[in-house]
């Protein structure tokens, strides 16, 4: 079954999503679709796509295509996608799926609607430490989950080993609200309340947040970016179970470039799930180490990128697995914590 796919977007990531889709057997990139021609021409001559389209309207009006991964900035994902949704397109979208709940929830609603396949790329989904220990919760391996902590750590903002900040538009954009940043929280936080929720099988019940924005240039101001949008987020949650955590996710974490890490405890044993200098790894703490508090590696059997289960899921072969309804309850987390934050850290309900 030949799945023909649109590239929506492309910038940043796009790169990856062409490079990731083009490797699975009976995939064929046929389009993309940018606003800008000259970045569109080069991204099409790169990867040997045939069409390129200034607008979704364009490109829906042609039709030659069955599915589209959404690689636009955060603030255009809900405009972009609902039309998609509407024209019966299969759809993997970036994170977050929207900048707010009731779009969110929107997007959900109408990919259910049209009964298409639809996905968001939660990337550390791939990890197949967080796979594992997510079966292992399941299994009961550690008994009733009762506390964990979890962290997003970057330091993208303390050096330049990705390119300096202050001087490139990827970077910067993700500092200003008014180019549609929710900054670190809805950046990256998005990553580790999936990371910890998806493994705890459990949702959030209420959270706490507080939020920083730092000084990081005169006047607050580089260009046309206004630097507004937090740098650190810290939360607490407690989950269904009862369980109490603390998240938190930073871009001044000085040693770490992109690393996620997950402490998970319940009344059976614990977990250290990490993916670390691009390591994933697993160690668990259960049956009778927990007398000698030993803990030992758990290996972790490779599992298919978001890529692979998005197609597979439009052939019939997986499930759709995370779909619009998680990022939409993600969403609905996300902007709750904001909203705590505004209120001083105030304990609200998801």
């Amino acid at each position: 079954m030949t799945i023909r796919l649109l590239i929506l977007g492309t910038g940043g990531m796009a790169a990856n999503h062409a490079e990731g889709f083009s490797a699975i057997v009976g995939v064929e990139l046929v389009a993309g679709v940018d606003t800008r021609p000259a970045q569109l021409a080069a991204f099409c001559e790169t990867h040997g796509i045939a069409q390129g389209f200034a607008s979704v309207a364009d490109a829906i009006a042609w039709g030659q295509f069955d599915a589209v991964t959404n690689v636009t900035p955060d603030a255009a994902h809900f405009a972009t996608t609902m039309p998609m949704l509407a024209a019966g397109k299969h759809v993997l979208c970036e994170k977050p799926l929207a900048t707010n709940a009731a779009d969110a929830e929107a997007m959900a609603a109408a990919a259910a609607g049209a009964g298409v396949v639809n996905m968001v790329n939660l990337s550390y989904r791939n990890g197949a430490a967080l796979q594992k220990a997510a079966q292992m919760v399941a299994e009961g391996a550690i008994g009733r989950v009762r506390h964990f902590e979890a962290s997003y750590l970057q330091s993208w903002l303390t050096q330049p080993a990705w390119g300096q900040w202050s001087e490139q538009p990827q970077w910067l954009w993700r500092l200003s609200t008014a180019h549609g940043s929710k900054g670190v929280l809805g950046d990256v936080g998005i990553h580790i309340l999936d990371f910890a929720t998806f493994i705890a099988g459990e949702a959030a019940v209420d959270v706490s947040a507080r939020l920083a924005t730092f000084d990081k240039a005169p006047g607050g101001q580089i260009g046309e970016y206004t630097l507004d949008a937090n740098d650190s987020a810290t939360m607490q949650i407690r989950l269904a179970g009862g369980a109490l955590g603390v998240v938190h996710a930073t871009r001044f974490a000085t040693g770490h470039l992109n690393d996620l890490r997950l402490r998970i405890y319940g009344d059976l044993g614990g977990l250290e799930v990490g993916f670390e200098n691009k390591v994933s790894h697993l160690r668990a703490c259960i049956g009778a180490d927990r007398l000698t508090a030993t803990w030992a590696d758990v290996d972790c059997p490779e599992t298919p990128s978001v890529y692979e289960r998005f197609i597979a899921a439009i052939r019939g072969e997986a499930p759709a697995i995370p779909d619009f309804a998680r990022g939409a309850m993600l969403q609905r987390l996300l902007d709750r914590a904001e909203e705590s934050a505004q209120r001083g850290g105030l304990v609200l309900t998801v």
